[in-house]
């Protein structure tokens, strides 16, 4: 069994580089954080999620790729424009209204979603899977300090108050 094991994780550091192992990654990774956002009913759910992995990670790689030709190319600029692209795309899900501001967890989520691309865009997939759990575990965790704080304040819990605040 430890080598059955020890010959997949060899595997997929030779495979990191490829263009199918990228993708799978970014599928997968996306789809773990989308899920989440899925269950709680949110703006991001796992399309959007899996879609704004995929297409950092290919926007991130193919810049790499060009840099390694010999062109005149500047990765870096690709990614200074995808972090302000994915910017205006999370202010989109932000909503002012009435005194009260919504969705800048959601914006969060895109702008973590899209760092998560550039990672696996940039060959580290295992790290960018562990992103999306970190990710993960931020959004169900966190959540459940928030509820304790609130109910040492002396508020109640009320679940749909909540949710609605914290997003």
């Amino acid at each position: 069994m430890d080598l059955a094991l020890d010959s997949i994780l060899r595997w997929c550091r030779a495979s990191q580089s490829e263009l199918g192992f990228q993708i799978g990654a970014a599928i997968l990774c996306g789809a773990i954080v989308g899920f989440e956002r899925q269950l709680r009913g949110k703006a991001i759910g796992i399309r959007t999620s899996i879609l704004i992995c995929l297409a950092t990670q290919v926007f991130i790689r193919l810049s790499a790729e060009l840099a390694v030709t010999g062109a005149v190319y500047d990765p870096t600029r690709v990614m200074g424009q995808i972090v302000t692209g994915v910017g205006f795309l999370g202010a989109g899900v932000i909503i002012s209204k009435g005194g009260s501001v919504t969705g800048v967890t959601s914006a969060a989520v895109v702008w973590i979603l899209a760092a998560i691309g550039s990672t696996i865009g940039l060959g580290r997939a295992f790290e960018a899977l562990a992103l999306s759990i970190i990710v993960v575990f931020v959004l169900i965790g966190v959540r459940k300090f928030e509820q304790i704080f609130k109910h040492l304040r002396g508020g109640s819990y009320e679940p749909d108050l909540i949710d609605s605040e914290s997003e």
